[in-house]
């Protein structure tokens, strides 16, 4: 793409990249619903889309794509994706869905298995979600719970965007057991770290 454009910058770079990602999980949603596999976009996309329901200034940019699938539409779920054009892989014992044969995992979509333990705690099952603008979305409660159980930097980033837009307060953390209801208490006493 530089080439036809010349030389462009790295924040122009930025947002192609960001583009490429939301273009990813659309092209890997499309593939899902008209397969009729039920799914949820979870992690920092779903954050992203609930945040920018608030404020469309506060989203922060995501590079990663996270799907929520029953184990059980695996083998559905693989077919519809890879007829999309990406490629199954497993890394770290991780399901990877390249965006393509010759693409860096960094350009793929991870599969999340719902039902299952993450930690010490289920992840949500697929149907907590709500349609979103062409794609399904896991709602804010479970998007919450997921964030608070798996609790990466990334995680803690976005539950932080959650709290600064508003739709986190000080009544969340009693919706959780513990240790997770601690780790909520924790941003909310200190939100800007």
């Amino acid at each position: 793409m530089a080439d036809s454009l010349g030389p462009i910058s790295g924040w122009e770079r930025s947002l192609i990249a960001a583009e490429a990602v939301i273009e990813r999980m659309r092209r890997a949603a499309r593939a899902l619903d008209s397969a009729g596999v039920p799914y949820a976009i979870v992690g920092e996309l779903a954050a992203a889309e609930w945040v920018g329901r608030v404020d469309e200034g506060a989203i922060r940019n995501s590079r990663d794509v996270e799907l929520l699938i029953r184990r059980a539409d695996f083998a559905h779920a693989k077919a519809a994706l890879e007829a999309s054009g990406f490629v199954h892989v497993q890394l770290l014992n991780a399901d990877l869905f390249l965006d393509g044969p010759d693409a860096k995992p960094s350009k793929a979509v991870r599969i999340l298995y719902a039902n299952e333990p993450d930690n010490e705690h289920s992840l949500p099952d697929v149907n907590e979600s709500e349609r979103a603008e062409g794609f399904q979305v896991i709602r804010l409660e479970p998007l919450v719970r997921m964030m608070l159980i798996s609790w990466r930097l990334k995680d803690q980033v976005c539950l932080l965007d959650l709290i600064h837009v508003g739709l986190i307060d000080l009544t969340w953390p009693a919706r959780f057991p513990p240790p997770l209801d601690a780790r909520l208490q924790e941003l909310l006493d200190n939100p800007d770290g």
